[in-house]
């Protein structure tokens, strides 16, 4: 299954910490969607909106075990479900995404990726799968 990631699993070193495989990636673009930063925190939400678009990384062909670990880093508040997004080469893939499911720990504030603070997030949430 294709997975469109517009979020932490968009940098290449969180991707790695959660999955075992290696996938060919491509930037890819979510129409009718909008990624809001999560009010105290450092990754955003990605949730439905008519007018708007999301960038992003589209990994291909990620296997059911590197799934399984997908559905459990992003837990209980987001929901993986299939989209369609474009590639950048102007190939249209189905994908699954994590859709927020808790609107109200949006900020409204878009999520910028230059902004993501890396190391404060490896800290926070990968530091048990370093090193092992």
């Amino acid at each position: 299954m294709h997975i469109f990631t517009y979020g932490s699993l968009m940098f290449a070193e969180i991707w790695q910490h959660v999955v075992r495989g290696d996938y060919r990636s491509a930037p890819a673009t979510a129409s009718g969607y909008a990624r809001y930063a999560l009010a105290d925190d450092t990754y955003p939400g990605m949730i439905a909106s008519p007018q708007a678009a999301v960038e992003g990384v589209l990994y291909f062909d990620v296997d059911a075990q590197d799934v399984a670990a997908l559905d459990a880093f992003e837990g209980s508040e987001y929901r993986r479900e299939p989209i369609a997004v474009v590639v950048n080469s102007g190939e249209i893939a189905i994908a699954c995404t994590y859709i927020f499911t808790v609107e109200q720990r949006l900020s409204g504030l878009p999520w910028e990726p230059q902004s993501f603070q890396m190391s404060r997030f490896i800290g926070s949430y990968c530091s048990d799968k370093l090193g092992g």
